[in-house]
């Protein structure tokens, strides 16, 4: 019987090693990114309060039940919120148009919602959804792909590439084709922002004109320091995911598997671990105390050793996306200024697009 255990025990070591070859990057954890040089502000304590509000939501309950009150609760995150833009549901693709007042249609803005893959919705990000449509001054498509678990993985990607696809050559009245396109997502939307326009390039694609990523999560092998070190700090992902920094990492790797039923070292779900040479023009935000921190870091490095413009800005002591508290949080309205100047100077540089990576 022990020479059985003992064989299986090989097998499961030898599989793991096979399928989960992984690149060492460690060489790309770099601390010398600059940090905005500010205290939260007052507000800051407020938005703590609604993300405790967003863990009692879900309090107590298990499975199903749990999931649907997490939703639910994100859906209310925008309520209330002093919107400026018109919202016009699609039907297919599946979404809905925030049109900011006086905007370019032939303007485009794609973007993916965050929620760990199974959860958010179009409704739950109007905040973020409605100041990026004002800021690009056009007409942005959220784009409401399919969730985890009732759905692949998979499902939830071809949702954001038949929409950017379609979104090339139809805007809010119909055919039209587009001037300027920007692709932006946060947390897992993030992750499907920089792992659609890789997809964009290899097939040949008319690629966007740039993207923008809020704390997104750029690899699901949870192998960067900040993954572990930062849940202390993070008041959103690190109750919600900080258990897993018990859990050895192969078997994360396997459940990960069993789940997204993709590999974590593949780029769909992993960007990072991807071709990242000749990708567009790429704003990233992040705060130095969430989990995610290092994910941008690493992204960014990566992306400026193969020559892809990427500029990363960082926040101190903000929770993860806390862009979507606008107009409440300052910091918040200090991203979407950052994100305005960075198409601003993007336009105004073209055709020539920038090289190499800023981090001012």
């Amino acid at each position: 019987m022990l020479w059985i255990i003992l064989a299986v025990i090989l097998f499961i070591i030898a599989a793991t090693m096979l399928l989960f070859r992984l690149e060492d990057l460690s060489h790309l954890d770099r601390s010398d990114y600059p940090v905005k040089d500010a205290t939260p502000s007052e507000q800051n304590r407020e938005v703590l309060g609604k993300i405790r509000e967003l863990g009692r939501a879900s309090r107590g309950l298990r499975g199903k039940a749990r999931l649907t009150a997490l939703r639910k609760h994100m859906d209310s995150l925008s309520d209330g919120a002093d919107l400026s833009c018109e919202f016009r549901h699609c039907d297919s693709p599946r979404g809905e148009w925030v049109i900011a007042p006086g905007g370019d249609s032939r303007r485009r803005v794609l973007y993916i919602h965050g929620g760990a893959w199974a959860a958010g919705s179009p409704r739950s990000h109007r905040a973020i959804t409605d100041r990026l449509a004002q800021v690009t001054g056009g007409a942005l498509f959220a784009v409401d792909y399919r969730l985890m678990p009732e759905n692949r993985f998979m499902a939830g990607v071809q949702d954001c590439r038949k929409a950017y696809t379609w979104l090339l050559e139809h805007g809010p009245d119909g055919e039209e084709p587009a001037d300027f396109m920007v692709v932006a997502g946060d947390s897992a939307g993030g992750s499907h922002t920089l792992a659609l326009i890789a997809w964009v390039r290899d097939h040949g694609l008319r690629q966007a004109d740039a993207a923008i990523a809020f704390s997104p999560s750029t690899d699901l092998t949870l192998t960067a320091p900040s993954n572990r070190g930062n849940i202390g700090t993070d008041p959103l992902l690190g109750p919600a995911f900080g258990g897993l920094s018990r859990i050895p990492l192969p078997v994360i790797w396997w459940a990960t598997m069993a789940a997204f039923r993709v590999s974590p070292t593949n780029p769909v779900a992993s960007p990072l671990r991807g071709n990242l040479q000749g990708l567009p023009p790429t704003l990233i935000q992040a705060s130095d105390s969430e989990m995610l921190l290092d994910n941008a870091r690493r992204y960014a490095a990566r992306a400026e050793a193969a020559g892809s413009p990427v500029t990363l800005h960082t926040w101190q002591g903000m929770v993860h996306v806390w862009q979507i508290f606008v107009p409440l949080l300052p910091e918040a309205e200090e991203a979407f200024d950052d994100i305005k100047e960075f198409l601003d100077r993007l336009e105004s540089e073209a055709p020539a697009a920038p090289k190499g990576i800023s981090s001012s």
